[in-house]
Formats: structure tokens, C-alpha cells, sequence
């Protein structure tokens, strides 16, 4: 499926916390670095992820925000 977001990272899922509405998705990138994201819990079922499952993260954002204290 095409897609109109530019950054695809390719990494394992290296832990999958759930309840009963979100899960936490901490992808492993080849590098080492972590990406993580908050999903629905249904869509973590419907996707069946797993430990050691081979994902993409594919990320589309409209604003970056940074703060310094």
C-alpha cells in the first residue's frame, strides 16, 4: 500500500506492553536506537504483533516541538 510519509524505519518489536484500550510498541532499529509508539490495542491484535516480530515504522508528522527548561 503507498503511502505519502517519507520516513519508514525497519526494526524489530523489542517489547509490547498492553491493557485493555492502548499498547506500547518499542521497536529496535539496526542500529540499536528505539522507536516508540502508542497504538490501539485493537490494532496491535488485528496486526497480531509480537516480541521478535519484523515491523515498520512509518512516521508522519505535521510539527516537531521542542522545549528547553
Amino acid at each position: 500500500m503507498p503511502l505519502s510519509a517519507r520516513n519508514n524505519l525497519t526494526g524489530t518489536v523489542k517489547s509490547l506492553k498492553t491493557d485493555d484500550i492502548m499498547a506500547e510498541v518499542v521497536v529496535e532499529l539496526g542500529d540499536g536506537q528505539t522507536v516508540t509508539s502508542t497504538i490501539t490495542r485493537s490494532s496491535a491484535d488485528r496486526l497480531e504483533l509480537a516480541e521478535g516480530d519484523e515491523v515498520s515504522a512509518v512516521i508522519k508528522a505535521s510539527e516537531v516541538m521542542i522545549d528547553k527548561d
